[in-house]
């Protein structure tokens, strides 16, 4: 199969995009296909045409890229998208490994619907939603599906954080973070108003002191549930994505009865808002008393070959190539 890989992009989470890029396009090529990997947003999109297989890891910076940036990395992305390579519409399928930006919230999904090209991945409808916390979170709850309260706020269109974020501090510690972005780029623990504050649309949710774990979900299946054992008291980017930072355990060492029940919420999750037979990353965090809240859908989820799919999939027995090959045909 012609395969084209898409990464890189726009987003605050480029960098990594580009190291699961690399990653997946060089296991399709050993699994025989044949790919070309495309950076819409870099000067020069086509960075290998074909890949050869390998195995070859491309590190991720300790810090994401510069949000100044984000203007010539956009407008190289849309023209990419919109006249750009032939490799990209006349491949049999886009392998999606953007993260993050156009590339997660249903933008470069509906470019794809329009032009009658087959992508991996969910409709841009669903990333629209599982994009955006305060939405997913809106739909989750509806289904019943366990959710930290939170506060949606804007500073720029309301002066001072609204009165339920007051009511949340008042009740200890909060989390701050981008109502829309990935990477668990700019999340902050915080214990004062004045330290809520900040730019953009920030959704305000109260720290949960318990154990972190993710379940991946493929085709309405979950894979094992992984533990995430931090060193930091959130799991921000650098923690993501620089080693030593973490313990990610799969399985993970906990009851079995409750790693069913944190499998039976990740799939209720995954098919609330309507992934169907593709794949996603649902996040949990527990309080203190070990109950989990589910805290965000991944619609494109890392796929470095440490990121959290790659690691559920060994559990389960998955060779990284054979995750990859699922992925494509799902």
């Amino acid at each position: 199969m012609r395969v084209a890989v898409l990464c890189g992009g726009e987003s605050s989470e480029r960098d990594v995009s580009r190291s699961s890029g690399w990653a997946v396009a060089q296991a399709l090529a050993g699994r025989g296909h044949d790919v070309v990997l495309i950076d819409p947003a870099a000067e020069q999109p086509i960075l290998a045409d074909p890949v050869p297989a390998g195995d070859s890891v491309v590190p991720v910076p300790k810090e994401p890229p510069a949000p100044a940036d984000r203007a010539v990395l956009r407008r190289r992305m849309y023209a990419a998208l919109t006249g750009g390579p032939e490799q990209l519409r006349s491949a049999d399928k886009v392998f999606i490994a953007l993260h993050g930006g156009w590339g997660e919230d249903g933008h470069v999904q509906a470019l794809l619907e329009l032009a009658g090209i087959p992508f991996t991945g969910a409709g841009h409808d669903v990333c629209a939603v599982a994009w955006h916390k305060g939405r997913c979170q809106a739909v989750l709850e509806a289904a019943g599906i366990p959710v930290p309260a939170r506060v949606l706020y804007n500073a720029s269109e309301q002066r001072e954080p609204p009165v339920g974020v007051k009511q949340l501090l008042a009740s200890g510690p909060v989390v701050v973070k981008p109502v829309a972005d990935g990477s668990s780029v700019a999340v902050r623990k915080v214990d004062t108003l004045d330290a809520v504050r900040a730019d953009g649309e920030l959704i305000v949710e109260p720290f949960l002191g318990g154990r972190e774990f993710t379940v991946a979900v493929i085709g309405g299946t979950a894979l094992p549930v992984v533990e995430i054992e931090l060193t930091t008291e959130v799991f921000d980017y650098a923690a993501k994505y620089q080693p030593g930072a973490v313990r990610e355990v799969c399985p993970a060492e906990i009851a079995v009865d409750f790693a069913e029940q944190l499998q039976d919420l990740a799939v209720r999750a995954h098919q609330a808002l309507g992934f169907g037979t593709t794949y996603s990353r649902v996040d949990f965090r527990c309080d203190d008393a070990g109950t989990p809240y589910c805290l965000e859908v991944n619609a494109l989820p890392g796929l470095t070959r440490g990121s959290l799919v790659p690691v559920a999939a060994k559990g389960a027995g998955l060779t990284y190539g054979e995750l990859v090959e699922r992925l494509l045909k799902a």
